[in-house]
């Protein structure tokens, strides 16, 4: 690929990463047209089709960049000859098991290395694994510029929802008795699990044969996702969220002074107090950076990869206390850099270890800023994206 004009098309939705991702494509020379609206089908939008269609036929792009992947994104481009780049911020990608993934329009750049070898595997072309990113410049400059910095202090806190309004929890009292205590022993068994995910394989064909009678699955004919994954991903791996996050936080604050800040509703949470929620961009860092721990919780359906929140804590210079993912340890060094716990025991002792040992805290919470300041920028990676594309 050949950066002729150095001018991009992007489709911009509510993804937290944009602005980050628009300004380093700024800072390297492009470019930029936006275009927003929304997507009710991530296959198939007719008006949305010729709107694409109508923006290249104005300009000269040299392509065409989203934020995770549209299948109908793909097929206008394909359409058009013109080169579509992704990069994923959430995994598994639904939208991805779609005829559209094998065009060889597509560079796709997938942050969960257990997606991206499933992909490989099964013969997309120009795929990678490409880890998310944080800009700790600009978190920087807002802690910098902030006067109210101790309003966002805490002894714990965590940012994120609790997932309490599931699909498990609408079905459940649809299901039949056999089903349902099948279903709740698996989202049980997930929950005892670190760093790998059971609930696909939990999902035989004799069980995803009787569910069929109670959950319908809507999918267009170019899609090639089935039951397995999306009642996996969709419905038991929220569950297992709101399941397993309300019991850290409710555990930890028998114990411990517990914040939550969050969208969701966190009347369950005794003894957590609810902050309310917070703007990404002026408000985030400061609670990160505010917060003796920042906790992590990793949603199953991520199966390898780093959330974004473990970037963000880091760039705003904070602790970070997050379940064991593979792919920490290709980039971090564990208790060095970050710390890692594999259950409810661990968290809990873990905790009280570095809410009493604050200057080992700070080493490490420093240690984990200078890894992703020196090696994980957002410039960092997209030059990366970029070479490859040239490549």
């Amino acid at each position: 690929m050949d950066f002729k004009n150095k001018r991009i098309l992007v489709y911009r939705w509510n993804a937290y990463n944009y602005l980050d991702i628009c300004q380093t494509f700024a800072a390297f020379g492009f470019e930029m047209d936006i275009i927003e609206q929304h997507l009710p089908s991530y296959d198939e939008d007719a008006a949305f089709s010729a709107r694409l269609m109508e923006a290249l036929r104005q300009k000269d792009y040299d392509f065409v960049f989203t934020v995770n992947y549209f299948g109908v994104v793909s097929d206008t481009c394909e359409q058009f000859g013109i080169p579509y780049v992704s990069w994923s911020c959430d995994s598994p990608l639904i939208s991805m098991y779609h005829e559209s993934v094998f065009h060889a329009c597509n560079y796709i750049f997938l942050f969960d290395k257990s997606s991206f070898l499933f992909f490989k595997a099964l013969g997309v072309r120009n795929i990678w694994h490409l880890p998310l990113a944080v800009d700790t410049g600009r978190i920087c400059h807002v802690l910098g510029e902030a006067a109210d910095l101790k309003l966002y202090e805490n002894d714990i806190s965590f940012v994120g929802s609790l997932y309490e309004r599931n699909t498990y929890d609408r079905l459940a009292p649809t299901l039949p008795e056999y089903l349902r205590g099948y279903f709740d022993c698996a989202v049980e068994a997930q929950m005892n699990v670190s760093g790998g995910n059971l609930l696909e394989p939990l999902l035989t064909d004799e069980i995803c044969g009787e569910l069929q009678q109670y959950y319908r699955l809507e999918k267009t004919g170019r899609s090639f996702s089935d039951l397995r994954l999306i009642f996996a991903t969709t419905v038991l791996g929220f569950k297992v969220a709101k399941e397993q996050r309300s019991s850290y936080l409710l555990h930890l604050a028998k114990k411990f002074p517990v914040s939550i800040y969050t969208n969701s509703n966190a009347n369950a949470l005794l003894r957590v107090a609810y902050r309310g929620s917070l703007d990404y961009w002026t408000q985030m860092p400061k609670v990160f950076y505010g917060s003796r721990i920042n906790l992590n919780f990793t949603i199953p359906n991520i199966k390898s990869g780093i959330p974004l929140r473990v970037w963000d804590i880091l760039g705003a210079g904070g602790f970070v206390m997050t379940n064991y993912q593979p792919e920490l340890e290709l980039f971090f060094e564990l208790d060095k850099d970050l710390v890692v716990f594999e259950n409810t025991d661990e968290l809990e002792k873990k905790a009280a270890y570095y809410l009493g040992h604050e200057k080992e805290r700070m080493e490490i919470a420093q240690n984990g800023h200078e890894k992703v300041r020196q090696l994980h920028s957002y410039r960092q990676r997209m030059t990366q994206m970029l070479e490859l594309l040239k490549g």
